[in-house]
């Protein structure tokens, strides 16, 4: 079982291909999902030079940004190896 890390929120890189996915209204129900009943599923990210590169969970990520929070819990994977 993975465990998970808690990622300051200003310290995750997000690539521009995944940027260009994201989708507003989704973040908004998002949010008012985690007010309810907090996050179930943490973000997956990867060490970076100087920062955590996002893997996955995007809309979580902006979700959480939009409520203020200054850090969010992640599983920290390993990068594919090719």
């Amino acid at each position: 079982m993975q465990r998970t890390i808690r990622v300051p929120i200003a310290d995750v890189y997000v690539p521009a291909k995944r940027r260009k996915t994201l989708d507003d209204g989704r973040v908004e129900q998002l949010a008012e999902e985690i007010l309810e009943a907090g996050m179930n599923t943490p973000i997956m990210v990867r060490a970076g030079k100087d920062q955590w590169v996002l893997v996955e969970g995007l809309h979580r990520l902006e979700a959480q940004r939009a409520l203020g929070e200054s850090e969010i819990e992640a599983f920290h994977v390993q990068p594919r190896q090719h």
